[in-house]
């Protein structure tokens, strides 16, 4: 596992469709074109570069976006993960500690525009920025954003996780011209999911659980979640039907780990990933009945990097980085014997 350098906490608040604003205006779309997907738009005369638009449909509405932005602020890790891969640097940044992998993204950025949570509006008003970029956890600040600068949400959604990203990373190609360098990135990562499922079915009918440990509580995580890339991507069958609403899991007890007994144990350490002191995933989960698990008597109880998990997400450089860490600890081998390691991009 990284040691990593992170982090300030990350709400999860999610917004109803908005009815905004002014220049690089939004509304809710009529179409049948799905969030985060991009076409042009003749050239608007609402600010921005000035020159031809695009128009981003994405989970708040549909935003008219200045093509090839010139001062562009993003408070989602996934997208400046993306936007790195793609050779773009933001010009605006929350001020917050971060993973090494977006370190130097964070030192390339000119303007601190608030944290995670609570942008900056003053800051973000007086820079007058080409575009604003946001996903769930500065989601209840889009309608003031969106009065500013033309502001898109590019959160991806739980219920269709590959669908949603691969339609936002689009749409980030279409606004900055890197339409051919995202539909490589993406075929990549659609033969690494496509390997990795067959990998994973190789290893047998094992199934999963994912719990999150945070400030020495447990909660769990199944299909549809925000960890659903384990269950619903790459077909890992989740040890128990958990339930929750919203982004925060289940509440869940070593009582309930033992009860539900499954053959992987993923855990993510969010206090690790935030940089919080306290109990340790490990401290937490040391308990007899964990150790009576069949993961624990494996050796699949799997201590997954809490950056790439819990603060990065769907990144067209994260991405492909996750799912070689849950295919490499569940299954390295197929039935011959061949050694399958899919680390490779």
């Amino acid at each position: 596992m990284r040691r990593t350098s992170i982090m300030v906490a990350v709400s999860a608040a999610v917004l109803a469709l908005v009815t905004a604003c002014n220049g690089g205006s939004t509304e809710p779309s009529t179409s049948g074109t799905a969030p985060g997907t991009a076409t042009p738009s003749p050239t608007a005369s609402d600010g921005g570069t000035g020159g031809d638009t695009v128009t981003v449909k994405h989970a708040q509405g549909t935003t008219a976006v200045p093509a090839g932005p010139q001062k562009v602020f993003v408070f989602d890790l996934g997208v400046m993960d993306s936007l790195n891969a793609l050779g773009i640097q933001p010009d605006g940044v929350p001020d917050a500690p971060y993973p090494e992998e977006l370190q130097a993204v964070a030192d390339g950025a000119e303007v601190r525009i608030g944290s995670l949570t609570e942008p900056d509006l003053d800051v973000i008003a007086e820079e007058e920025p080409d575009l604003v970029i946001i996903s769930e956890a500065t989601a209840e600040a889009y309608p003031e954003l969106s009065e500013i600068a033309p502001t898109i949400d590019l959160s991806v959604d739980p219920a269709e996780p590959m669908q949603s990203f691969s339609q936002n990373a689009t749409a980030l190609g279409e606004v900055f011209g890197r339409e051919a360098q995202v539909e490589a990135a993406l075929s990549e990562i659609e033969t690494k999911v496509e390997d990795a499922r067959a990998t994973l079915k190789d290893a047998g009918n094992t199934n999963g659980l994912v719990v999150v440990t945070s400030s020495g509580e447990i909660t769990a995580f199944g299909p549809g979640s925000r960890f659903g890339l384990i269950n619903d991507v790459l077909g890992v069958p989740s040890a128990s039907p958990v339930k929750a609403e919203g982004q925060d899991g289940a509440p869940a007890s070593t009582e309930f780990i033992a009860d539900t007994d499954p053959d992987n144990l993923f855990v993510i350490d969010a206090d690790a990933a935030l940089g919080r002191q306290g109990a340790t995933a490990e401290d937490v989960l040391d308990d007899a009945l964990v150790d009576g698990t069949k993961a624990a008597r494996n050796g699949k109880v799997i201590y997954l990097d809490p950056a790439d998990w819990y603060l990065i997400g769907y990144g067209l450089d994260n991405l492909p980085r996750m799912i070689n860490e849950v295919v490499n600890h569940v299954a390295t081998e197929s039935p011959t014997g061949t050694e399958r390691d899919v680390s490779g991009t």
